[in-house]
């Protein structure tokens, strides 16, 4: 559940100064601007005689106050009534960019829409990402159409893929539908949701995907505008409408990996297994907070079994994401001696070979991936432009993955310092959530604000549950210390 309380400040914080730090890009140029107009004021170029599919009462399903629709879905029982069929349509962006145009090659630079608390900065120009490109509701929108039908375990048993013409009847929120399955009033269109979400679920389990479901620090703002504008820091786990609304994508993109690796070109998602040595390391941390792993069980399933809410399962978790450290794409083509099939296809937390494509707008690789799928499918040779700069990507999602994160870490702890400023010599209650002895340093979340911090690691251990003291909090650096309260020797 989240938890929350208000803090004033009487320093802003300034975005606009950490996305300079962070070499956040900013407007577009004009030129860029331009092509996208034209584009929007012609129309889609790439296939405008597709199939009519607006009959498919199709919804869209994103946080509050989203605009930038990447997928619309249906889903509905199978024509022998055992099964499901799931409807999912993906902005067809590569219908608006032309290749090597401005807006092609600026994506190239961006590589992916980047988040900051008070504004996005998108991988296209607003025209296209927020407005013709996006599937808003009630608007006529070119997309890509995948119609993927599943038994009754939730397996797939068929996949078709093809552009279309669809409308959204709904633009819905994660929160309000989430109070949707609280009172039973799901919408028509996603009312089998939670039993597909459900199946799709127990089928990760089978594989031994490793899913990570750690609360989530999110920023909101708390009212106020401009130099006024204040903000929080939510710990929020995720709730069950938005892990179900992920596995629809995570389907997907299972479904696009084996389309690619039958076909012999595309562009995987990878993550290796972990590694004995990992394991063995996990082994001794769940031995030292008492966690059982019986001998035989894969490290996949003694996650699943655990609660980020109790505090020694919350800091073995954050050793258990050393697991999922390495993930990559990986660019193959069996025409191609640059770019042979990878000898491990797989994405260990999924437990299958997996392919990005269900968010073209916000994620450059994912227009070359469909772009590709649809080609294979149709029996069709893949475009150049979509085949020819693939061995390009890895670097530039790399590249605008760390800027992500980093974008992230700063605003994060630029709240940090924005909600304790004035606070020094309070005391917090917080959890431990790791050691490292040789460095001595201990990694820790304070209770309320949720705000991560270290300490010196002398006398604590991982889920220990410890109290804290501010020593000092700097808006204007984005800083902040703790020490260890009630402690000898505390610094």
């Amino acid at each position: 559940m989240s938890q929350r309380r208000i803090y004033s400040s009487a320093a802003p914080i300034d975005f606009a100064a950490i996305r300079a730090e962070q070499n956040v890009p900013t407007a577009f140029s004009p030129e860029v601007e331009a092509d996208a107009a034209a584009a929007v004021a012609a129309g889609p170029f790439v296939a405008p005689d597709r199939d009519d599919r607006t009959d498919l009462p199709l919804v869209t399903v994103d946080p509050p106050g989203s605009m930038d629709l990447d997928q619309a879905v249906h889903l509905t029982r199978a024509d022998d009534g055992l099964g499901y069929v799931v409807h999912y349509a993906i902005a067809d962006v590569a219908a608006w960019v032309r290749p090597g145009g401005p807006v092609d090659e600026e994506s190239w630079r961006r590589g992916q829409t980047l988040y900051s608390p008070d504004l996005s900065t998108p991988l296209h120009p607003r025209a296209l990402s927020e407005g013709a490109g996006s599937l808003l509701p009630d608007q006529r929108r070119p997309a890509v159409l995948w119609t993927i039908t599943l038994d009754t375990a939730g397996e797939v048993t068929d996949v078709g893929l093809e552009r279309a013409w669809v409308r959204s009847l709904a633009r819905l929120d994660y929160p309000g539908v989430q109070a949707d399955v609280t009172a039973g009033t799901l919408h028509p269109s996603i009312a089998l949701l939670p039993d597909v979400g459900k199946l799709r679920q127990g089928l990760a389990r089978q594989r031994h995907a490793l899913t990570l479901d750690l609360p989530d620090v999110e920023i909101v703002a708390t009212g106020g505008t401009g130099r006024a504008r204040g903000w929080d820091l939510v710990l929020r786990a995720l709730p069950d409408v938005e892990a179900w609304n992920a596995e629809i994508s995570l389907l997907t993109g299972m479904c696009a990996a084996r389309i690619m690796l039958d076909g012999g070109v595309g562009i995987l998602r990878t993550l290796p297994d972990p590694s004995d040595k990992q394991v063995a390391e996990l082994r001794r941390a769940t031995a030292a907070l008492g966690i059982p792993w019986p001998d035989g069980v894969a490290p996949a399933d003694v996650v699943a079994q655990l609660d980020p809410a109790e505090p020694r399962q919350a800091a073995f978790l954050e050793y258990a994401v050393k697991l999922l450290r390495g993930a990559d794409y990986h660019p193959f083509d069996r025409d191609s001696t640059d770019h042979p099939t990878p000898e491990r296809t797989g994405h260990a937390g999924i437990g299958a070979p997996y392919a990005h494509v269900t968010a073209p707008l916000r994620r450059l690789v994912d227009r070359f991936g469909t772009e590709i799928c649809l080609a294979l499918h149709a029996g069709r040779p893949v475009p150049g432009w979509a085949r020819d700069r693939l061995g390009e990507l890895p670097a530039v999602m790399g590249s605008s993955a760390q800027r992500a994160s980093a974008l992230e870490k700063a605003c994060t702890g630029a709240v940090g310092a924005f909600l304790l400023a004035g606070r020094e010599g309070d005391v917090f209650p917080a959890t431990v959530l790791q050691v490292d002895r040789e460095k001595d340093r201990a990694r820790l979340v304070l209770d309320d604000p949720p705000v991560r911090a270290t300490c010196p690691a002398d006398g604590v251990a991982e889920g220990e549950q410890v109290r804290v003291e501010l020593v000092a909090a700097d808006p204007a650096t984005h800083t902040y210390t703790v020490r260890l309260a009630d402690r000898a020797g505390a610094t």
